[in-house]
This record gives C-alpha cells, sequence and structure tokens, in this order.
C-alpha cells in the first residue's frame, strides 16, 4: 500500500470507530399492536427495554406474538439506521480494495 492508500485507510477507521460509538448511544423504538408492546434498543442492536401494557398479559398467546413482533421492528430500524451511518464508508472502503 502506498502512503496516500494508507491515510485513507486510517481515516476511515477513525471514521469507523466514531460510528460505532454513535451506535451505542442511539436508541431507537419497536412497537407492536398499536403501542401495546414498545422494545428499546440501541444502536449495536441490544435491547434496552420491554415495556408491555398490562391488559396484554390477558391473552399469553397474543402477548408472545407481540413481543416478537416489537423486537423484530426495533431490530430492523436499528439495521437501517445502522447501514445508512456505515454507507458512505463501506463505499470508500471497496476503493481499498476490501
Amino acid at each position: 500500500m502506498n502512503r496516500n492508500m494508507m491515510r485513507q485507510a486510517q481515516k476511515q477507521l477513525a471514521q469507523l470507530q466514531k460510528i460505532q460509538e454513535e451506535l451505542e448511544t442511539l436508541i431507537v423504538e419497536g412497537t407492536a399492536g398499536g403501542g401495546v408492546v414498545k422494545i428499546t434498543m440501541s444502536g449495536k442492536q441490544v435491547v434496552d427495554s420491554v415495556t408491555i401494557d398490562p391488559e396484554a398479559a390477558e391473552d399469553i398467546d397474543m402477548l408472545q406474538d407481540l413481543v416478537a413482533v416489537a423486537i423484530n421492528d426495533a431490530f430492523t430500524k436499528a439495521q437501517e439506521v445502522a447501514a445508512e451511518k456505515m454507507g458512505p464508508l463501506t463505499g470508500g472502503l471497496k476503493g481499498l480494495g476490501f
């Protein structure tokens, strides 16, 4: 690698670290059942909290489905935000042969 490519790679690594730090503090919310179940998740796809309307406990099968839907909703949102933030950087990595 020549010096210019090395500098560019170092710059992109620094940008990657910054994006990863941002994702750790970013919070997304997934919901299901019109807000009956709410999941908050970090941009690093770690579940922070689960909120369930007490009335939802009356139907355990439905509640289980709603929890799964809310988790998937939060996960999808976290992935979309990460892809949006990483897009410009990963496009640049292709130019370095990665």
